[in-house]
């Protein structure tokens, strides 16, 4: 399959024309949606928080992987439309503490070094501090994301404590006003509302988390530098397919994947990964078949997503998936591995 856009009308705006539909749908949802969310969040009825607070989770996952189509510029013909989306996208899912082109340029080196290469080292913090360490512990027993808050709570710190990110801290306080001006309309409008925006973002983490924690058995280096180069060690292509997995919603019933915009179509998408979200289950059909053994569906994960919360916390051993029934049992998977904070 190719991935030219020769296809394209002359001036469009979408990268390939076939996109036109289905990105101006995923798009006005997660905007549009997100809106609605809040409106009625802000309603402060308990039918009205229930629905806010889930339809704004939900739209929150879309804007989070359509910043990530936006990295790969698969959305629009011009980068600078893909910068724009990617700033109102990381604005939507709170992680635009960080510039979107830094996003991009450290979930680019993830599919150059095939490695999950992060900036900040929560393992370490963890180490150091015995009683965090066992609030983090008792917190993901609970399922709270503890270390998903971690990940992102850092990219407000760290400009105030790294010398070399002063330059992120103008942005980091604008986008905090922004952010604590939203939470004061919302507990304006009811407490209740703040509290199911709250309850929508631990949904948020938690979904992401739940991805995130099982697409690679790749190593995971830690660096102050975003520009540090890591050795290769022959992590060919074949080791990249090796080490990714496809954890779709469904592998029966692929409509329900694009409920995470088929993000699950993994090793398809670091096969060919200008391809964009729409056409990867076909593409996946195309690499690999109908062999259902090539994904691994959701109801595979939940069990050892569960039973291994604890350990995925300070274990460096991500685990590795086997064949038959249970095959997923010994996938511990990763924490802060997120493209969106491990910038």
């Amino acid at each position: 399959m190719s991935d030219a856009t020769t296809d394209l009308p002359p001036g469009g705006l979408m990268r390939e024309r076939a996109g036109t539909i289905p990105n101006t749908i995923a798009i006005g949802y997660a905007t549009i949606g997100h809106v609605a969310a809040l409106g009625l969040l802000a309603q402060g009825t308990w039918p009205a928080v229930v629905a806010g607070a889930l339809l704004s989770a939900h739209t929150m996952v879309i804007a989070a992987y359509l910043i990530h189509e936006a990295a790969h510029f698969t959305l629009f013909r011009e980068p600078v439309h893909n910068r724009r989306i990617g700033e109102v996208m990381a604005w939507i899912c709170g992680a635009a503490y960080v510039s979107f082109e830094r996003i991009r340029h450290m979930h680019l080196r993830h599919h150059r070094d095939r490695a999950d290469v992060t900036v900040f080292d929560y393992k370490a913090l963890l180490k150091r501090h015995p009683l965090l360490r066992g609030t983090v512990v008792a917190l993901e027993w609970m399922h709270v994301p503890a270390v998903e808050l971690i990940m992102h709570a850092q990219l407000l710190v760290r400009p105030f404590v790294r010398p070399g990110e002063r330059d992120r801290r103008t942005r980091v306080i604008v986008m905090l006003v922004s952010r604590i001006a939203l939470f004061a309309a919302l507990f304006n409008a009811s407490p209740w509302a703040l509290v199911g925006y709250a309850a929508s973002y631990w949904l948020l983490l938690t979904v992401l988390n739940c991805f995130d924690a099982f697409h690679h058995t790749f190593p995971q280096y830690f660096t102050h530098d975003e520009h540090f180069k890591v050795p290769m060690e022959g992590r060919d292509r074949a080791f990249e397919q090796a080490n990714t997995y496809s954890n779709v919603i469904s592998a029966r019933r692929p409509w329900l994947n694009l409920l995470t915009l088929n993000f699950g179509y993994h090793n398809a998408h670091h096969e060919r990964a200008a391809v964009p979200w729409y056409r990867l289950p076909a593409l996946h059909h195309e690499l690999y078949g109908a062999e259902p053994q090539a994904l691994l569906p959701l109801t595979d994960l939940l069990k050892t997503f569960h039973r291994n919360r604890l350990r995925r916390v300070l274990d460096d051993d991500y685990g590795a998936v086997g064949t038959g029934p249970g095959r997923a049992d010994r996938f511990v998977g990763a924490h802060g591995v997120s493209f969106l904070t491990v910038v």
